[in-house]
């Protein structure tokens, strides 16, 4: 009998193509450019005030990464599913969260500027500190002239369950 090799979890292997076309789902972030998300990978968006780092959902409590800085406040918290439902996490950001549908070939990888690589892209960021902040940076990629984010969301996930461990 083969032995069954364990997924290894890779954003891009949840999105799925209908006619060359990707759904993705565009997050505020702050002090970076905004970020894409698969829709597929979002299970919730709950209305949420308050700043937590952890967020009790469907009897689970899940960590959460921050895409504004300490002193602003969120207004909603976003739930990813991950390759396991302990590696589930969730985002906490402010503003309006747009869905779109875009060609896969109008989606270019580009090199994101020094800025956003090596300084304080989120430094309010309690889970990553300095040196790590440029290590959930996964590709920074061009729609339509502007400038989005692919955040690695397996190493923030893992990252944040060691955290808890």
């Amino acid at each position: 009998m083969k032995q069954i090799l364990k997924h290894s979890f890779e954003a891009v292997s949840l999105l799925t193509t209908t006619n060359g076309m990707l759904d993705i789902t565009i997050v505020p972030a702050f002090d970076q450019p905004d970020w894409v998300i698969p829709t597929g990978l979002i299970l919730s968006v709950d209305n949420h005030q308050e700043r937590v780092s952890t967020y009790h959902w469907q009897q689970q409590d899940v960590a959460v990464f921050h895409l504004l800085p300490q002193d602003q406040l969120p207004d909603k918290i976003i739930i990813l599913e991950g390759n396991t439902t302990d590696h589930r996490f969730a985002l906490q950001t402010a503003g309006d969260l747009r869905q779109m549908q875009v060609r896969i070939s109008d989606v270019k990888d580009i090199d994101l500027a020094e800025q956003f690589g090596s300084t304080d892209i989120d430094a309010s960021n309690e889970y990553l500190d300095k040196n790590e902040i440029a290590s959930y940076i996964y590709q920074a990629v061009m729609i339509d002239d502007v400038i989005y984010m692919v955040a690695d969301l397996d190493k923030i996930a893992h990252h944040l369950i060691d955290l808890d461990d």
